[in-house]
């Protein structure tokens, strides 16, 4: 879900509904669209939710479209079961990860760099 129109492509009117978030708040569906993520992943169904101040990003939906996520202590990993390349990069802030979907279409030449024996 985003409140952010600018970061979906593919908009979809949504005929009514809502959703309800933290502490019972409820926001109404706008939308729904796509966010491309460097031209190997996109992330379909976004919903548009109108004056949601904040993308949130379920786990459980990512995972059904085979994709991986690991948490480590200052980041979160979103990678391909199958090839094990990593599209996206969390930074834990206080006790949240946060992803920036603004930078997610840039070239980006390097997500992560791992040291093994070769």
């Amino acid at each position: 879900m985003t409140g952010d129109e600018s970061l979906l492509t593919g908009l979809t009117l949504k005929h009514g509904g809502y959703v309800t978030y933290g502490y019972n708040n409820k926001g109404k569906i706008i939308d729904s669209g796509d966010i491309g993520v460097n031209g190997s992943l996109t992330i379909q169904n976004v919903l548009l939710v109108e004056l949601l101040k904040h993308n949130l990003l379920s786990i459980t939906q990512l995972c059904d479209k085979g994709l991986e996520v690991t948490f480590q202590l200052e980041i979160c990993l979103i990678s391909s079961k199958d090839s094990r390349e990593t599209h996206l990069v969390g930074k834990r802030v206080n006790n949240v990860y946060m992803l920036d979907l603004h930078c997610i279409n840039s070239e980006i030449n390097c997500l992560i760099t791992k040291c093994d024996e070769t």
